[in-house]
């Protein structure tokens, strides 16, 4: 049943990237934030298609820890789930990618438009930069900066190497970060066609004060945070 239910979703996660790809080509004489809207309709559908085709759900715990101006989203990454889903669970954000992704058909025509920060991986320090640099002007701009500072996606259970660029941007600018776990790849595993019904959990922990503190000292405690909260969250997968 669940290859059945994959099967489906993917023909109209397809479908749904190809028409809202034109859609985007459309919007471009809006502006950033119209643009955002209507994009982001895109990720809307992909979600609830999870939910009534896949079975995946979700609930959030935390949401009042939100604070009421832009701040940066340090997360936890382990599906393909949360880069859909958090662009519309949290206010506008400016994620931060890989440059790659913007040449990818129709997925990376739609994603150019949506303000995103790309940036050169392999570029070092000059990537931290590109980070700040850009992270200034899309703060300035209204929107929140979404970083997921282990780089790639992990598998549960595992953790991978957290990086400095969302915490050199917070101390940077001194704008607030708000750690986020989840456990979506339970559901929704790392590269895996196939993907299972269940529950996710994702967990929005109290704002961080980035004043008058370094980028390794807030990265260690944002790793510190979504770590042991990685350990509280219930399972995700449901019972088959």
């Amino acid at each position: 049943m669940s290859l059945i239910r994959s099967v489906i979703f993917a023909i109209f996660q397809t479908a749904l990237t190809i028409v809202f790809s034109v859609v985007a080509l459309f919007s471009f004489p809006f502006s950033a934030h119209a643009r955002y809207q209507l994009i982001t309709g895109y990720n809307h559908l992909v979600i609830w298609l999870a939910r009534w085709v896949l079975g995946i759900r979700y609930v959030v715990q935390g949401a009042e820890n939100l604070p009421s101006q832009p701040a940066i989203i340090l997360a936890k990454h382990q599906s393909a789930w949360e880069t859909v889903a958090f662009l519309f669970l949290f206010p506008p954000v400016s994620p931060v990618i890989k440059q790659e992704l913007l040449k990818v058909p129709f997925f990376g025509w739609a994603f150019r438009l949506l303000s995103p920060i790309a940036i050169d991986r392999g570029a070092g320090r000059e990537a931290l930069k590109q980070i700040v640099a850009q992270g200034k002007q899309k703060l300035a701009q209204g929107f929140w900066v979404l970083v997921f500072p282990e780089g790639t996606r992990v598998a549960p259970g595992e953790k991978g190497k957290y990086g400095i660029g969302g915490s050199w941007l917070a101390a940077e600018t001194g704008t607030p970060i708000v750690p986020v776990a989840h456990n979506a790849g339970e559901v929704w595993p790392k590269n895996a066609f196939i993907k299972r019904p269940g529950t996710i959990t994702v967990s929005i922990g109290p704002p961080i004060d980035s004043s008058g503190r370094s980028a390794a000292e807030l990265t260690r405690a944002v790793e510190a945070w979504i770590e042991t909260e990685m350990t509280r969250l219930p399972p995700a997968a449901a019972h088959q």
